[in-house]
């Protein structure tokens, strides 16, 4: 519920989600669950089915998500997952398709790891070269935007962490697919990324979500 120029990180996603395609949201909640019952109630403002799945004792982000799973009925063959902290514009058809295609239990979206340090270029006389402001480093990191086919889910832990148990072994039979996204995605985890993110949104670069 934290708010990026005025609008809580939530709303933005499901304004995503519905601009994806998604008409039913199960909402995985636990402490001070009330303000975001509140705030989004059944869903009709964002045009989406609204439930939550409230837990009385932390069950962890893997429990959370199979719990949130059994609020679906008939539960589906397939479903989007995501982490609560996040905004992009991420389009999910190619994701779909590419985890349909190559028959995964999950398929895992990755963005390209940008280095919260600017770098510094010396050449081999301890010369200063270039200086480097946060650049794209050659890694991919997890997005925390899954793709979950049923199987997926009835191995995840009633309590505990997916990515320390579910997908550990689903990588280890090669179940576990990976998308390598370019689009906008941001991570709102400290004061600083607040920053960034409110003046990205007042620059415009997700009009879509503003409209």
């Amino acid at each position: 519920m934290v708010e990026v120029s005025g609008v809580p990180i939530l709303a933005y996603q499901l304004s995503w989600l519905r601009s994806q395609g998604v008409t039913e949201l199960v909402m995985a909640c636990g402490y001070r669950h009330e303000v975001i019952t509140n705030y989004f109630g059944t869903g009709e403002r964002w045009d989406l089915r609204i439930q939550y799945a409230i837990e009385d004792q932390p069950l962890g982000r893997g429990g959370a998500i199979r719990a949130a799973y059994t609020r679906l009925s008939p539960p589906p063959d397939l479903v989007l997952a995501t982490n609560g902290d996040i905004i992009t514009n991420l389009p999910m058809g190619p994701v779909i398709e590419q985890h349909r295609e190559r028959g995964h239990l999950a398929t895992v979206v990755l963005v390209p790891y940008v280095s919260s340090f600017g770098l510094v270029e010396v050449d081999g006389a301890d010369r200063v070269l270039a200086f480097r402001e946060k650049p794209t480093l050659p890694y991919w990191i997890n997005a925390g935007i899954y793709v979950l086919s049923r199987d997926a889910l009835s191995l995840f832990p009633e309590v505990g962490d997916h990515e320390q148990t579910t997908f550990p072994l689903l990588a280890e039979q090669r179940r576990l697919g990976a998308y390598k996204s370019q689009a906008y995605w941001r991570t709102v985890d400290t004061v600083k990324d607040l920053s960034d993110a409110s003046r990205e949104m007042e620059r415009r670069l997700l009009s879509v979500f503003l409209s």
